[in-house]
Formats: structure tokens, sequence, C-alpha cells
């Protein structure tokens, strides 16, 4: 008896703890952002090289190591004598100025000498799969064939493979098809150039894609696609970040020289430890988004570099805001601009849909504080050329010597906990008549003694597990109640290479190996909102609650998305109170994210915590809802 007393006891009290949340429906508070929600992103954790950009061969152009040409190997059979050396005597163009010397002195019958490529952390084979493979080369006393392979790392299993038959004695390229059989799927394969008979040959721009997003031949990772298209998002902020900036000014993002045919570009340094082959240039980003149905947000070099270099506003900095309004042309300009007539060449006759440009990127670091003088500069230059652009401000509370930004760019990096304490007042102190409110990059950690950039997060999973999850469902629903002013917002960064060595920041949204893709809770909370969202904001109301959420109604449908998170790890038992709604069906649709704080989504467990979709009955003007512990629910109400 005295236990079930203390049943009903401890029942009662989380019921009195849960107190009430209300929805009222009658005069929607404004309308739902057009640009919620959406994606940032940047050359970090090999998001783009090794990631997204769908290339397998690592160091196609023999350019990330002035001296040494890292991540090849020689392959050579019994008594077969080979080696390979950079050659700056036979360059490619002038944007590759080097090539692969390769040597064979000694070479029996049915052997072979070649040189072989682990791409990033494995390439990854796919049972009846078409590759495509190309490379540059030359050979003016080389008269054999040249075998290309897919085949296991160590040799003995060939999964497919193709030849050419001759080289030529100058600088020619080669393409053939490679296709896989019924096998199984491994990442435990390199790619394999291979010579039958003694000679020298140079190579340039080795290359190999499988199938891509689209089938675009300088295309995107299927499957990172997928879950990035699964998410619906209504922008890309791109190019970042850090890598907008470079560690040097020389370092930026070089985005005249990221067009045209990939022979033309060089690549440069990234500010993470490698580099970028800027293979994803300007045009791919803008296709991306393209692919998506998400609008560009465009970020131009503002004169700012990560190690301290600045340019000071006036002559200095004329030509970077030239370069922003080259930039800028190339995107939208008509056909008959210089750079919109260079985009139609590149192949896209259409202008793209741009409202938004970010100038620069967390200048609040310029610790000679030049920032107000170098964005007043870019914001008069762009105005006067294309006043219908809105601007976004790296430094959101500041004016920039008089001109007031039309957005300003938030980041707010915390810890699961503190996303949850200050999400219920978050946007109060907000000024509902100033610049647009945009939260460019956000995310939760688990713990505040272990924040992305401490060394203590490396030991922690690359991406969040779900008590970070509760967090960002937090800050999401405390963002959404303020969609009068947050216009837009973007988790960062969004994607990760898992291998040992292929990241270096955490949390991120999507973890990846060479041969599949996965999305952490936050990536599951994050769709849930994402997906399931109106064009109405309605006021939501709540007492002596620990669960917080936001509500908004489709006009068109008159569905109205009540969006829950529960952080605490007891079930909440919640009285939800719909005011001022009429024909209200009596079931609804319930979407379910819960599971163990500590619980991640991983490799090996791609969905280990992912969402449930139910249906619930009963539903009325007033009804109750229980939700598990560390949770995040989104109830779809059915009206009219």
């Amino acid at each position: 008896m005295k236990r079930i007393l203390a049943s009903l006891l401890l029942a009662a009290a989380i019921l009195a703890r849960a107190g009430e949340l209300s929805v009222d429906a009658a005069k929607p508070t404004g309308p739902v952002s057009p640009r919620l929600y959406g994606l940032m992103t940047e050359e970090i954790n090999h998001s783009y090289d090794g990631g997204l950009y769908a290339e397998l061969v690592r160091n196609r152009a023999f350019l990330d190591h002035p001296d040494t040409p890292v991540n090849w190997s020689v392959v050579k059979d019994g008594t077969a004598d080979a080696a390979m050396s950079l050659d700056r005597s036979q360059p490619l163009n002038e944007a590759i100025p080097l090539s692969l010397r390769f040597d064979v002195t000694k070479l029996a019958q049915q052997q072979r000498a070649g040189f072989a490529n682990g791409g990033y952390w494995g390439i990854p084979v796919q049972p009846n799969t078409t590759y495509r493979a190309s490379f540059y080369a030359k050979a003016p006393d080389y008269a054999g064939r040249v075998t290309l392979s897919i085949e296991s790392d160590d040799g003995k299993t060939v999964y497919a493979s193709a030849a050419v038959e001759r080289l030529s004695a100058d600088w020619q390229r080669l393409e053939v098809v490679l296709k896989t059989g019924d096998i199984a799927p491994t990442a435990h394969a390199r790619y394999v150039v291979c010579l039958d008979r003694p000679g020298t040959a140079w190579f340039s721009l080795v290359s190999l894609f499988p199938p891509t997003w689209n089938d675009r031949p300088n295309g995107l990772r299927r499957d990172i696609m997928q879950m990035l298209v699964d998410l619906k998002p209504k922008f890309l902020r791109f190019p970042g970040g850090n890598y907008l900036e470079g560690d040097r000014i020389e370092d930026r993002f070089p985005w005249q020289k990221t067009l045209g045919p990939i022979e033309n570009r060089p690549g440069h340094a990234g500010c993470w430890g490698y580099r970028s082959s800027d293979g994803l240039g300007l045009l791919e980003f803008l296709e991306w988004c393209e692919d998506m149905k998400a609008e560009p947000v465009l970020a131009v070099f503002a004169g700012y570099s990560l190690k301290g270099d600045y340019i000071k506003a006036g002559p200095e900095l004329e030509p970077f805001v030239q370069e922003a309004l080259d930039e800028i042309e190339y995107v939208i300009g008509d056909a008959n601009t210089t750079w919109g007539a260079r985009r139609a060449k590149d192949g896209h006759p259409e202008p793209f849909d741009l409202h938004y440009v970010e100038i620069g990127n967390e200048d609040f670091f310029d610790k000679a504080k030049t920032y107000d003088g170098r964005y007043a500069q870019f914001h008069d230059a762009i105005k006067a050329k294309y006043p219908h652009l809105k601007l976004i401000s790296s430094m959101p509370w500041a004016q920039h010597n008089g001109r007031k930004p039309d957005a300003g760019d938030w980041h707010d990096y915390s810890a699961a906990e503190e996303f949850v304490k200050k999400a219920p007042t978050w946007g109060a102190d907000l000024k509902r008549h100033g610049p647009e409110v945009f939260v460019g990059e956000w995310a939760a950690h688990e713990d505040a003694s272990a924040r992305p950039w401490d060394e203590a997060a490396k030991k922690l999973p690359v991406t969040p597990s779900m008590k970070a999850a509760i967090g960002d469902a937090a800050f999401m629903a405390a963002m959404e109640r303020n969609g009068d002013i947050v216009k837009m917002h973007c988790y960062a960064p969004l994607l990760a290479n898992v291998n040992p060595g292929g990241h270096q920041w955490r949390p991120d949204l999507i973890g990846y190996d060479a041969l599949t893709a996965y999305g952490s809770p936050s990536y599951y909370a994050f769709q849930m909102f994402s997906t399931n969202l109106g064009d109405e904001l309605l006021r939501v109301a709540s007492s002596d609650t620990l669960v917080q959420g936001c509500a908004t109604r489709d006009s068109k449908t008159g569905a109205i998305i009540i969006k829950l998170v529960n952080s605490e790890a007891t079930a909440q038992t919640l009285p939800i109170a719909l005011k001022n709604v009429t024909g209200l069906k009596s079931t609804a649709t319930v979407i379910t994210l819960s599971g163990k704080p500590e619980d991640t989504n991983s490799i090996s467990e791609p969905k280990k915590v992912a969402p449930v979709t139910s249906t619930l009955e009963g539903v009325a003007p007033s009804f109750s809802y229980t939700l598990p512990p560390t949770s995040v629910v989104i109830l779809k109400l059915q009206t009219r």
C-alpha cells in the first residue's frame, strides 16, 4: 500500500511540476520566415575534399606537398624496379606547375609496376557501380599500356579495371570507365595506375569519381547529399566561415580560381591543416544550392584573415571590394555582364536567386578594430550597385560608421545545459526594430568542460549525443518563438569525416567515412524542426513546466505544429490547452526522438537514436501528453 501511495504521490508531483502549455490560435504573432531552416558549410573536418565533394583520389594534382607525392605509393611485382618523383620541369599548365614522373627501370613479363592512392581513408567500393576515371599523361619514350584498377589494399582482389593502350608524347587527357560486379561493399581498397613495361611517363590530375548527385561530372557524393536534401533547407551559407578568410589574406577563398575546368584550379592552403583542391568551387556551391532547392547566402571576403592580417579601409581595400562586386555579378549578373557571361560560359546562363550577402566572418576577432571602416566601404559599394541585396554584418551588435546592416550574424556554441537554461527567455532583449538576426553558427556540446575548441573535446565522439540534441532543440524552439526577428539560422559545423585525422572540431551534425554516412541525434532533431513548420507563428505560454516548446500553423491546411522538448531524465505529463481552435480533429501525428543522454549514433549504429512516428488519439482543446525522458516531440494537430 505504501509503495502504491508513493507512486501516486510521485505521479502527482510530476504532473504538478509540468504545469501547462497553452497555444493561442486566435491571432498569429507574425509570419514564419521563409528562410527557416538553413545550412552552413565550410572546409573543415574534410567536409569537401574527403567528404561531400565526390572525388575519391587524394592529392590528385600532386600539389599537397612541395617535395613529395604524399598519399601516393609505389606498387611493383616481384623483381620489378620503379620509382616516382615530383617534376617541375614538366608542368601540366600554369595552374598545376608540376607533375608526377614515374620511371620503370626493370619489369619482367606478366609483372606490373605503378603507383597507388588510398583515397580519403579508403577508396569506397560499391557493387554494380560505374566509376569515371580520368588523368593527364605524356610519355615520349613509353609505348606500353596503362592499366587503371580499383583493388583491395593488398592487391589480391581486383574489383574493376580498364586500360589505355598508348600514351602521347604530349600532354593528353584520357578517360576510362571502371565497372564493379556483384561484390560486397568495402572501403579497404586503393586506386592503382600501372605500366606494363620499362619506360618513363608523366602524370597529372589523376581523378576517380563514383556516381554523383544528379550525375554532375564534377559533382557531390550521393548519400551525404540525400541527407542534406532530407533536411529541406531553405538556404546554404557558404563558403564559410574560417574557410572564407584563410589563415592569411593570400589564403582566402579564391573564387575566381575555382571556376572552369578542374585542370585550371590550383587549389589553395586551407586553415585546418590540409590543402583544398577547390574542386568544389563557386559554381559548384551555387549548383549545390540549386540541387537542394535552397537559396544561396554568399559570404564575401572583407579584408581580414584568421592570423590577424587586415587591409585598411580606403584605397588599399578597393581591389577587394571590386573582387566582391565581381563575385556577386557572377552569381546574379545577366549574361551580358562580364562575370555573368563567364557564368554562362561555365554552363549556367540563368542568374541565381541571391538575396543576402555577408560581409566577412567573425570580424570581432580583429584586434585592430578595423571592421567598421571595412564594412562601410563594402556596404556603400554593394548597395550602390545592388540596392535590393540585404547585407549581413559579422558583428551583429554594431552599426558601422553610420551604416545600418540589414542583418547581424550571431554565433553561439554553448553547452546543452546552458541552452536549456537560457532558452525560455532567449530573445527577450533582441531589438525588434533593429537589424534582422541571423544565427549563422550554433551548436550545443555536451559538457561545459569540453568546449569544441578544448583538448578535452577530442576524446569525445565526433558527432553529438542525445544530451546535445536536447540543447539544440531547446535553442531551436527559442529561435522559432522569436521568428519575428530571427530570420535565418544554421547549425555548424555541418559535416565531419569520422576517421582518425579526418576531423578537427566537434560536435558535427553528420558523420561519415569513405563508405557510409549517418546523422547524429542533433541531425534528427534539426530535421524534425526543419521539416515540420507552418507559415504562421502562434503564441505559446507556459507556467510551472520544465517542458519547452513553440508552435506554428500552416495557413493552407490548418495544421497546428507543436514542438516540445523535455530535458529531464523523467517522463513529463504536460497538460496542453488549445485556445481559439475550431474543427480540431481527435487524432494527431506524433514524431518522437528520445534516448538516454549519452546515447549517440555512429558508423556501426547509424540509427541508435532516430525519430519514431505514431498516432495520438483523444486530442481535444484541452488534453495531456506524456513526453518520454530526454525527448524531442512534434505534435501535428489537424483543424478544419
